[in-house]
């Protein structure tokens, strides 16, 4: 190898490396702008205001959407579920009705203020239910409150905050484990 083929390589991994350091520099300066770009919170005003009126953390309803939609207003389940906090049909007909709603039309469910405000209800009332148990609200969101009772009741379900692996259904343990992780980070990364 000659000596000026070694220098022309030389300079080529010096310039390789500053491109790599600048890189790093900027990503470390705009961590933040990067890591909310990867979690974004869009809604923030109506998630924020739901939660007040129904003392639910925004933080809880932002993981919950998160999960349900990833933010996507126009989702639909396999089971039929819309909207953002994919509601069922018969669960938002009955939601409404609870918060005096009038004339409500499933298509609704579609509408991301609409969606909020029955979800958000929703969580609540299971909080009531549950004694402010997350597990259980989530559980419970997810598998049903029915089911979530019968495990209590059988005693499926015994420690439900200390251990999240007593959940019968996967897909629900899963679930909760994921609205967790998700409340965890967005509650870090937007405080």
């Amino acid at each position: 190898m000659s000596a000026v083929y070694r220098k022309k390589l030389n300079k080529k991994k010096l310039k390789s490396k500053i491109i790599l350091i600048f890189l790093l520099l900027l990503a470390i300066l705009n961590f933040d702008s990067i890591v909310r770009f990867i979690y974004p919170l869009p809604y923030q005003d109506t998630i924020a205001f739901y939660g007040k009126v129904y003392n639910v953390d925004p933080v809880l309803i932002t993981a919950v959407i998160k999960a349900e939609s990833n933010f996507d207003s126009k989702a639909v389940s396999e089971r039929g579920a819309r909207g953002l906090m994919q509601i069922m049909p018969e669960t938002g007909i009955w939601a409404a009705s609870q918060t005096g709603e009038t004339d409500f039309d499933p298509e609704l469910l579609f509408d991301p203020e609409t969606n909020i405000k029955l979800g958000t209800w929703y969580l609540s009332d299971l909080g009531e239910e549950f004694e402010g148990s997350t597990v259980l609200i989530l559980a419970s969101y997810n598998a049903g409150r029915g089911n979530v009772k019968e495990w209590l009741a059988g005693k499926t379900l015994i420690n439900p905050e200390g251990s999240i692996s007593q959940i019968p259904f996967s897909e629900t343990r899963n679930y909760v484990r994921k609205v967790l992780l998700y409340n965890r980070l967005y509650g870090y990364i937007y405080k």
